[in-house]
Parts: structure tokens; C-alpha cells; sequence
């Protein structure tokens, strides 16, 4: 059943008062399932699941916000830290974005934004995660992605939305590009989400500066550790165990002969 009636009569379990849940839900295309029975503990689950992915996700495009993509970027690297397999983080800009807004309307630009969030999700696995985080900025993280793959994955990606044509309103066709900048998680190492899109977003300006539509990715050596990732790895350690035999004092991940 979908909300009817005077939504200002409805009152939820305890006094709760639900219509606002109800109304947002609904204009967001939710649909209560027949099977729940108003007042319910059940129904009152599936206003606050409903609640908790629309707060999760981005209104325009589906896509994750920012709130989920902030909450699954850290998850990946404390996962990375502690098991050691590869993780790339790839952060996509549209090209030339305000020229389409200042060319055909914000509402055309509503429709690109529209078009590339769907493209990004088409190329992904469905173990990856694909973020609206700005305006027309997107990222993804793409977790177990060995780095002999990273450079192959973005590359399918900017092709994938070249060659995807966009029809904006009044029916014409336009072409969209996107720059993307990567950057692998360091593995073994306790970073923090800051110092990844840090390196993922200097090589989005690399690929803005070289002239747009393409794909740049950091790749460093797994035995570089920055002074800010090593500062973090010795959180709480002394200075006297920080030099000490351990090996850490000059860190070397185990999977590296």
C-alpha cells in the first residue's frame, strides 16, 4: 500500500509521528509491502530501513553520498591494513562541466550527471562502491583490484563514458568526458582516508592539466611509506621500540620479495 489519507492523523507506535518518514519515502518511490501491518513492529522497520538508505545515498543520481562513501572508504582501509590485499581508490571529474551548464541549462546538467553516475555503476563490480562526493565529482573504490589492473580498469571507465553519448534536453546529443585521477592503498600500513584521496585527487589534477579525457594513476613502490602513514603506524609506540630490531623501523610489506 503506498501513504493515504490525512498523513497529518498518522501516529506511529509510542506517539511516534510518521508522516514526514512516510511522505519523504513515498516521494522517493518507496512503496510499503502489502504483507505489513500499520503500527507494526515490521512496518515501523521498514520506515527506519527506508530512512537509513535514503540518508546513505545521493538524490540525483542513486549513487552513494558522501556520508557512505567517507564511511566505506575507511572500512576498506582498516580491511587493507590488516589482510594485505591491494585496494584502489578512483576519483572521476566531468570535463568542461560548467561549459554544459553555461551551454544548455542546469537541468542539462543534471542529465550528464545523471548519465555518467550510471555509466560509472555499469563498469564496476557489484563489490565496488560508486560515490557522488561533489558537484560532478564521483569516486569509487574498488577494493581487491591487483595494481597490474588498476591502470586497464580506469581506462575502461573514461572510454566507456567517451563513447556513451548524452541527450540533454531538446533531444540533442552531446559528447561528455571524464579526467580520473587513482591512487592503491598502501597495503600493511595503518593510513588514513585523508592521506589516500590525497593521492588520488593529485593524479586527477595531473589528468586535468595534461589535458583531460584520460586516466593517471599513483603507483608507487609498496616499500614507500610517507612520514604522515608512518607517523600513524607508530601511534602510541616509543621512540626507543620505534628503532628498535622489530624491522619496523624501516617498513617492508611481507608480500614484497
Amino acid at each position: 500500500m503506498t501513504l493515504s489519507g490525512d498523513a497529518s492523523d498518522l501516529v506511529g507506535p509510542c506517539g511516534l509521528r510518521l508522516e514526514k518518514a512516510l511522505s519523504l519515502l513515498e516521494q522517493a518511490g518507496w512503496v510499503v509491502p502489502t504483507d505489513l501491518v500499520p503500527d507494526s513492529a515490521p512496518w515501523l522497520q521498514w520506515i527506519v530501513d527506508g530512512l537509513c538508505d535514503l540518508s546513505s545515498r545521493d538524490a540525483l543520481t542513486g549513487l552513494a553520498n558522501r556520508r557512505q562513501f567517507e564511511a566505506a572508504i575507511a572500512r576498506e582501509l582498516d580491511r587493507v591494513a590488516r589482510i594485505g590485499e591491494p585496494a584502489l581508490l578512483l576519483v572521476a571529474d566531468i570535463d568542461h562541466f560548467k561549459r554544459i551548464n553555461d551551454s544548455f541549462g542546469h537541468a542539462a546538467g543534471d542529465v550528464v550527471i545523471r548519465s555518467v553516475a550510471s555509466v560509472l555503476q555499469e563498469c564496476v563490480r557489484p563489490m565496488d562502491l560508486v560515490a557522488r562526493v561533489g558537484g560532478e565529482e564521483f569516486a569509487i573504490i574498488l577494493p581487491n583490484c591487483p595494481h597490474v589492473f588498476g591502470q586497464t580498469v580506469a581506462e575502461r571507465i573514461r572510454q566507456r563514458v567517451a563513447a556513451t553519448p548524452v541527450a540533454v534536453i531538446g533531444g540533442q546529443q552531446i559528447t561528455v568526458t571524464v579526467s580520473i585521477g587513482g591512487a592503491f592503498a598502501p597495503q600493511w600500513v595503518r593510513s588514513s582516508p585523508a592521506l589516500w584521496s590525497e593521492r588520488a585527487d593529485q593524479q586527477l589534477y595531473r589528468a586535468k592539466s595534461e589535458g583531460r579525457n584520460r586516466a593517471c594513476l599513483d603507483m608507487p613502490p609498496l616499500t614507500v611509506v610517507s612520514a604522515e602513514e608512518k607517523s600513524l603506524l607508530f601511534a602510541g609506540v616509543g621512540p626507543s621500540d620505534e628503532n628498535s630490531d622489530s624491522g619496523f623501523g624501516e617498513f617492508v610489506p611481507n608480500n614484497t620479495p
